[in-house]
């Protein structure tokens, strides 16, 4: 009991953080709130007033009370003018308040929009896309449910129901106000009690309908490694097992919602009968003319249809507050990487790096690097390698302050990057990583997006200094050309070039090049050195390198295993001594000579052929 009364309370308090988060964007607007709340206030005055201008108009036209029937003419055009002016303040009222509700909406969206591009790298390498893109999705659509249905039905419907509270005590007998207080009070408790039973079934909804999401989106990214392992009944089963679940989460709902319906309407049927039957017998007695009964009747109606409605918004705004809480969830991802207190702009100079026994571990318990120094002089090259998981695109991803370091410090032009802004930190680095994940969009789209301002003419001379120009402008479409979902109707060659290209154009102080021709071949990769080289002259350059024979010119050359320097040195230095570098520099020699070998007999063959 205590459990449940703790989570009950949680809830709640969750609840009341949702509606809080969301004051603040109405309350900038709030000369509209209070203007729109006005037109609300005027809309139910003019709709209670109806009843009371039908009575009078039944009594004046009842022939028992008068023995001269006249039309009641200026009741009749009073009558639709009250209904003209109901109708009339409610369309004013969402008006109003529609430019209060869209904009708090797009606010909201774009504020957890930025925080997500806010977090850490850490958090988007352990994210769900596709449960949290439908979380997204659910909460903004939860968000605009709750500001029009709670503002402009709960609020109304609660005031009418006191003004017909308040006129049926004053007018008739107390035993009406009674009976129709204690119906509202009934059907509200009822209706609270069984949705709040019902809001465990939603969640596990959502939890279920986020995982298939999660999985669907995940499997379609991956197809063609699915097709690889003919996997698609395993894909589908893994897909059915959270559908299964969210069907019978579905159908324990859709049974709950028939019983709380049928509560519902039980409780105003006997309410209304109640009333009906005290109506009638004033009538009969003659304590109430047939007019007095009309109004009870059209009361009768004008709450309780709305009560029956208020009961399904309240069932939708809590199914909101629900949707809305993972939406809100995310936005208190903590920022791992923030900037500090007024952090000034990086003075990017002449763009020194220098790395100061640096030591950096993903998990506390697994350390990548370990008191690592060396510099980047400016205008010079350092290459970096070493076998996979030595530690070389970790220097990148601190570099670009993904992560912070655990002890030492990387400096720029002499400024510790922590203590900088992490905008002009980004902006003096240009990076053509390993792995390039290119927009769904066009390919000049995905060149220029280094520089989205940039003239047309500035994005062809990055795509020709990074040899692309030439086979874009053999396509049809040119650069017009979409290059499909992470640029997958494209090469690893020709996505490697256009990041070349974009890099290029961004044109910054200090470049990163992260295995940059691993996609390219022998041929293909000539050229793009000698572009590189190009780019690189007068910039600080890192170079993190598998093979060896694409930084021999490097001013120094780093050799990392187990995440320490273990060499460094000129690639002629480093042969001289004979040891880690020189022992790898034989082996790819080695392999190239094979390959070599391989092309000339196959070449051979094929020209006997």
């Amino acid at each position: 009991m205590h459990t449940q009364s703790t989570e009950k309370s949680t809830e709640t308090r969750r609840d009341w953080r949702t509606i809080s988060i969301l004051t603040p964007y109405l309350w900038e607007y709030r000369t509209r709130v209070i203007i729109a709340m006005a037109f609300l206030v005027l809309a139910k005055l003019a709709g209670v007033t109806i009843p009371l201008a039908l009575k009078n108009i039944v009594d004046t036209l009842d022939s028992t009370l008068n023995s001269h029937i006249t039309l009641p003419l200026v009741l009749l055009i009073g009558y639709g003018a009250l209904r003209l002016a109901s109708t009339l303040f409610n369309e004013l009222r969402d008006m109003v308040f529609a430019k209060v509700a869209q904009r708090a909406i797009r606010n909201i969206a774009l504020k957890v929009f930025r925080h997500l591009h806010s977090l850490a790298l850490r958090f988007h390498l352990e994210r769900q896309t596709g449960g949290m893109s439908r979380d997204i999705e659910r909460g903004t659509r939860g968000m605009s449910f709750l500001l029009s249905f709670m503002l402009f039905n709960i609020l109304p419907t609660l005031l009418e129901i006191a003004l017909v509270a308040v006129i049926l005590f004053v007018t008739y007998n107390a035993w009406f106000a009674i009976i129709t207080t204690v119906t509202i009070v009934v059907y509200i408790i009822y209706s609270l009690v069984v949705t709040e039973r019902r809001m465990a079934i939603r969640r596990i909804m959502n939890d279920m309908d986020s995982n298939a999401n999660t999985r669907a989106i995940d499997s379609l990214i991956n197809y063609e490694t699915v097709k690889y392992f003919n996997n698609e009944d395993y894909e589908a089963r893994r897909y059915d097992e959270y559908m299964a679940t969210w069907e019978q989460a579905a159908l324990k709902n859709q049974t709950s919602l028939s019983v709380l319906n049928f509560g519902q309407g039980a409780i105003i049927a006997v309410g209304v009968t109640l009333l009906m039957i005290l109506a009638s017998q004033g009538v009969v007695d003659g304590s109430m003319t047939m007019g007095d009964l009309v109004l009870v009747n059209a009361y009768l109606l004008q709450l309780f249809i709305p009560l029956s409605f208020l009961g399904f918004v309240y069932r939708e705004i809590k199914h909101s507050l629900t949707d809305m809480e993972k939406m809100f969830s995310l936005l208190d991802k903590p920022q791992d990487i923030q900037d500090k207190p007024d952090a000034p702009p990086l003075v990017v100079g002449e763009g020194t790096v220098r790395f100061e026994h640096v030591s950096f571990g993903y998990q506390t318990e697994r350390q990548i690097l370990f008191d690592l120094s060396f510099e980047i002089p400016s205008g010079k090259k350092v290459a970096v390698v070493g076998s996979s998981g030595a530690g070389k695109s970790t220097l990148s991803r601190l570099l670009f302050r993904f992560y912070d370091v655990d002890g030492g410090r990387i400096l720029i032009n002499g400024q510790d990057i922590r203590d900088v802004n992490q905008q002009s930190l980004r902006a003096a680095i240009g990076i053509v990583p390993q792995d390039t994940v290119l927009f769904n969009d066009s390919i000049y789209y995905n060149i220029a997006y280094a520089k989205p301002d940039a003239t047309r003419e500035a994005v062809i001379q990055a795509a020709t200094m990074a040899h692309i120009h030439s086979f874009i402008e053999s396509i049809p479409q040119g650069y017009d050309t979409l290059v499909g979902e992470r640029g997958l109707k494209l090469s690893g060659g020709e996505k490697q070039r256009i990041a070349i290209a974009r890099t290029i154009l961004k044109n910054p102080r200090v470049l990163i090049f992260d295995e940059a021709t691993s996609a390219l071949d022998s041929h293909s990769e000539q050229v793009i050195l000698v572009a590189l080289a190009e780019v690189a002259t007068n910039h600080t350059t890192l170079v993190i390198a598998h093979r060896l024979s694409t930084i021999v010119d490097a001013d120094q050359i780093l050799v990392m295993e187990n995440g320490h320097i273990v060499e460094r040195g000129t690639h002629g230095e480093l042969l001289q001594q004979g040891k880690v570098y020189a022992r790898m520099w034989a082996l790819q020699q080695q392999e190239r000579h094979k390959e070599l070998t391989a092309d000339s007999v196959a070449s051979t063959a094929l020209t006997k052929h």
